[in-house]
């Protein structure tokens, strides 16, 4: 009987380096995200149900979630310009403008929520000319949805940048040359190939936003059922040594994320084989 051959490993030492990636997401993922539900488990039902439904907690899960979703969707539009621009066009300035996008990952995020609660406030420079529009952003839920499209951007572009930078102009010029209108080659040609891309920075920008706390609590006025994200009930408990309620509100927060973000990838791999079925095709 001729024995199988074994192919050697792609990486030396797989089972060691295995066992390291294995421990080492334990320690920082695993196991406190563990313990967090671990310490929920101290309340009996009544208190966790109690806790994580109480009307103040009902709003902050609504704007915490519809606040994140909706400055995702506005830099998942927004973002494909900004990287469009930067990719097909030359203009003066252009490196500073591409490492201003970056700027939300290297700046913390208090000095960005202390500096957007300065430029939209009545007297600030950019809300002194929308407060006699009637549009009042900072301490209120719109300042929330300006923090949070401030520091998820460059999720977007960062990720749809480089698809667009790979993608060949000859197909377009392709497109172009049998007819196709603009419309229709950013539809039928470019469109299917950053989708994939788009759908996992609004993914990114997403999960970013959800979790966003130190940009929002300066500009958002932190108004009881008005203008309160559920990370800054889980600090007050913290606090107040109400560790219990803090642990409660953080497994809704995880359960709750880890699905939508489900969903959305589930959505993305959908996408992934729709835009692979139309380049076949």
């Amino acid at each position: 009987m001729t024995p199988r051959f074994r192919h050697p490993s792609v990486l030396p030492g797989f089972g060691l380096t295995l066992g390291f990636t294995i421990g080492y997401l334990s320690l920082i993922v695993l196991i406190p995200l563990t313990m967090a539900f671990l310490r929920a488990l101290d309340l009996s039902w009544d208190q966790f149900w109690q806790a994580v439904t109480a009307p103040r907690v009902l709003a902050s899960y609504r704007l915490t979630f519809g606040a994140a979703f909706l400055a995702a969707a506005f830099n998942t539009v927004f973002g494909l310009i900004v990287a469009w621009v930067l990719v097909r066009y030359r203009f003066p300035g252009q490196r500073l403008v591409d490492a201003l996008v970056d700027l939300p990952f290297a700046l913390p995020t208090a000095v960005a929520g202390i500096t957007l609660a300065t430029l939209y406030s009545g007297n600030g420079w950019i809300g002194q000319y929308l407060k006699p529009l009637g549009i009042k952003v900072a301490f209120t839920p719109l300042g929330v949805i300006v923090a949070l499209v401030f520091i998820s951007l460059p999720f977007v572009v960062r990720t749809v940048q480089p698809v667009l930078e790979d993608l060949e102009a000859e197909v377009e010029e392709a497109a172009a040359s049998l007819g196709a209108s603009r419309w229709q080659i950013f539809r039928r040609v470019i469109f299917p190939a950053v989708r994939p891309a788009l759908l996992t920075g609004f993914t990114l920008a997403f999960a970013r936003a959800i979790g966003e706390y130190g940009s929002v609590i300066f500009i958002a006025g932190n108004l009881p059922m008005v203008s309160e994200i559920t990370p800054l009930l889980i600090v007050g408990k913290l606090e107040q040594y109400d560790y219990g309620g803090a642990a409660a509100l953080s497994v809704v927060m995880l359960i709750i994320s880890f699905i939508l973000l489900l969903l959305i990838n589930l959505l993305q791999r959908w996408s992934r084989t729709q835009s692979g079925g139309e380049v076949a095709s």
